[in-house]
């Protein structure tokens, strides 16, 4: 017997060299950084109520499935013609204002009394 120490086990590194085991390199993990969840909230579900409720009183999915598809479009339509309506309704008004502005300038007397009675006339209304 000898005093000497028993030898290390060799191993092979990936990258071919062998080393003994008790002299392998230290690999140095860094500890993850925490992961930042970017949630991006665009718009609430819709609501299904009146389709819950439908489903129970028994109308049938066909239906359901109609007001689902066909709710937003109406929706939508109601919306381009309101939208149609109050540009009609300010052209209307920008139309009428200078219509006023130019008989009050133009026509002089007449033209003030004129617009007067316009006016007189749109409040009645």
């Amino acid at each position: 017997m000898t005093n000497l120490p028993e030898p290390a086990p060799v191993v092979r590194l990936p990258d071919g060299q062998y080393v003994y085991a008790d002299h392998l390199p230290t690999i140095h993990t860094p500890t993850p950084a925490p992961q930042v969840v970017h949630q991006h909230i665009h718009q609430a579900p819709p609501d299904r109520t009146v389709q819950r409720v439908a489903l129970g009183s028994g109308v049938g999915a066909g239906a359901v499935a109609a007001g689902v598809y066909f709710g937003p479009l109406l929706v939508g339509a109601l919306t381009a013609i309101a939208a149609n309506l109050a540009i009609l309704a300010l052209l209307a008004a920008v139309l009428s204002w200078g219509v006023v502005t130019v008989v009050k300038s133009v026509g002089g007397n007449q033209g003030m009394n004129a617009a007067k009675s316009l006016s007189k006339a749109r409040r009645r209304r």
